[in-house]
């Protein structure tokens, strides 16, 4: 190696060496690697490194192509952020489904909007609404408390399939744990239901997660369906695989079918899963509800208000179907639409039962809605936190 080559040098003979190399087959490229070696001093790898190397060509001013921006981020993000957050921070395919109906409403319950802002946020689309809200999004984790019911595995079946494809009333359940962290003594949960046509929902409060309580919970969910009931699938949890539930689903002149996931495959129940962060979660978090009293404000806010607010004015995307391109899976989502839109297309609810969901609709606002919902949980926390030092004491 020569050392009194001059750095200029040096990278006008790399350079040189690098573009005969990139140009060059097998056995010269060992030849140009031996002079690398012996003219500059590299290891056998470092020199391999160095000739493989691109070379770093200097940028000119940045040029951005492409359609110019038609909104202004600062003109409708401040009218955007607060209808989002009354969505309960919806995605941007079903916010774009849902602005048609909450920009009237929050106009009516609110104020007025600028016409430039209401016809702009109006025609953007879902792209361009997840745009505007990426600054503003954050992210939470859950926790699973499945405990297995052993007594009646073998005799309910794992659901391999869908059911009646098309078919309205197949119901997916499951509970969740307000217990803060901590699973010791007893503790409110929340049965959820989520039908699997339409994506209607049903929430319901008890404590803790005996099997007559769960029971009572699912009757009254049944209760509340603008449909009948043709299905319940849930995971292996002993609360639904029990005597008392499979007596009453199937002690009736139409008996209900029950299935049930796989052992720790969730995806199995993927529909209500989902459910237990938007709907459950984002409401009530993760603090501990371990106050017997909480059960009946907690329910009169998950059978009144809110689940008018999810079913009536929330849109849901649905899986149409999936395909395989270039050893890629993509998912095919028709478009977003609330559950109650779906009950009035199946042809398998009844006409009266229509009209009163539409007449119960047409007297509501989604951001009155959201008031009361906001006002139930301040006084659900209040009595939460209040009872937390007697029960100390105690």
């Amino acid at each position: 190696m020569d050392q009194t080559m001059s750095q200029s040098t040096r990278r006008e003979l790399i350079t040189k060496l690098r573009w005969r190399y990139q140009n060059a087959g097998a056995q010269y490229k060992r030849k140009l690697l031996d002079q690398a070696q012996e003219l500059l001093g590299y290891h056998r790898k470092a020199a391999i490194r160095a000739l493989r190397a691109v070379p770093v060509v200097p940028r000119g001013p940045r040029i951005i192509t492409g359609r110019p921006l038609s909104y202004e981020p600062g003109l409708l993000r401040k009218w955007l952020r607060p209808i989002w957050a009354a969505t309960d921070y919806a995605c941007g395919r079903r916010l774009e489904a849902m602005l048609p109906e909450w920009i009237p409403a929050y106009e009516q319950h609110e104020r007025r909007m600028p016409t430039e802002a209401r016809e702009k946020l109006l025609q953007a689309s879902a792209r361009t609404l997840d745009r505007l809200l990426q600054p503003l999004r954050a992210r939470g984790q859950g926790r699973s408390l499945t405990r297995p019911g052993t007594l009646l595995r073998q005799q309910i079946p794992i659901r391999g399939s869908l059911w009646e494809e098309g078919a309205v009333g197949w119901l997916e359940v499951d509970t969740v744990a307000l217990c803060g962290g901590s699973v010791a003594g007893e503790f409110v949960w929340v049965v959820d239901g989520v039908e699997y046509v339409t994506t209607w929902v049903e929430l319901r409060a008890i404590w803790g997660r005996g099997q007559l309580n769960t029971l009572g919970a699912l009757q009254d969910i049944e209760a509340s369906l603008p449909f009948a009931l043709l299905g319940l699938d849930s995971d292996n949890g002993g609360e639904f695989l029990n005597h008392h539930v499979l007596h009453w689903l199937q002690k009736r002149p139409r008996p209900v079918f029950m299935t049930r996931s796989r052992p720790y495959k969730k995806d199995d129940n993927a529909h209500v899963e989902q459910k237990n962060w938007t709907h459950v979660r984002q409401c009530f978090g993760y603090e501990r509800y371990d106050k017997s009293e909480l059960i009946e404000p907690m329910n009169a806010l998950l059978k009144g208000p809110y689940r008018q607010l999810l079913n009536y004015f929330h849109a849901s995307l649905k899986l149409e179907r999936t395909q395989r391109q270039d050893g890629k899976v993509r998912r095919i989502y028709g478009a977003a639409q609330t559950p109650l839109a779906r009950v009035l297309a199946c042809p398998q609810v009844s006409p009266v039962t229509k009209a009163q969901l539409r007449q119960d609709k047409e007297r509501l606002n989604p951001f009155a809605l959201k008031q009361s919902v906001e006002q139930s949980l301040k006084q659900i926390s209040a009595l939460r936190q209040a009872a937390v030092p007697n029960a100390r004491a105690a």
